[in-house]
């Protein structure tokens, strides 16, 4: 059976969302070149692509690796975080979600379609909200959990207890000196 008829498509929508999202925001902060993305129509929206297969196979594995939780409602939110070269964070984006796996089919995919179209057009014109960080900082995508989740492949596992609100994290990163060629 197809793994993909399994998978919640609300959920399925978050994470394609959160993947091209989170390229707009690498992108909007300037870390990379501007010709390592290409422009690319999502939701009917010009978003951002990355060229480099090493930055589009980051993002999209560590945010489709989210998709097992997201369906369960155990994401909290999923965040973009910027260090210098001391690991002092610089910004951050959060996009939290508010998923309830008990709305089901109650959810209506136009209207939830609507809605992130709505957001990925402000963020491509929220450029006076960002500015651009250094090149030589680097990022990763965290996500908070509600619970800690089980994993059946441990050495993929990273969690770690933040101890705060029974919230865990696991965080994915990416050093931006990897990626310039």
């Amino acid at each position: 059976m197809d793994s993909k008829s399994n998978q919640s498509p609300i959920a399925r929508i978050l994470v394609e969302f959160l993947e091209v999202a989170i390229t707009s925001v690498v992108f909007l902060k300037g870390v990379y070149p501007s010709d390592a993305f290409e422009r690319r129509r999502y939701m009917n929206v010009v978003v951002q692509r990355a060229r480099h297969p090493q930055l589009r196979d980051y993002i999209h594995s560590a945010v489709s690796g989210l998709l097992p939780f997201i369906e369960k409602g155990l994401v909290e939110r999923v965040a973009v975080i910027f260090f210098n070269t001391d690991n002092i964070p610089l910004e951050r984006f959060i996009f939290k979600l508010a998923t309830d796996p008990s709305y089901g089919s109650k959810v209506e995919e136009g209207d939830l379609e609507f809605s992130l179209r709505s957001f990925l057009v402000k963020l491509s014109v929220s450029e006076g909200l960002t500015k651009v960080l250094p090149r030589d900082c680097r990022w990763e995508i965290t996500a908070y959990f509600s619970l800690a989740p089980s994993c059946q492949h441990k050495q993929r596992c990273r969690f770690m207890d933040t101890n705060r609100h029974k919230t865990v994290a696991a965080t994915s990163t990416n050093n931006t000196n990897q990626i310039h060629e």
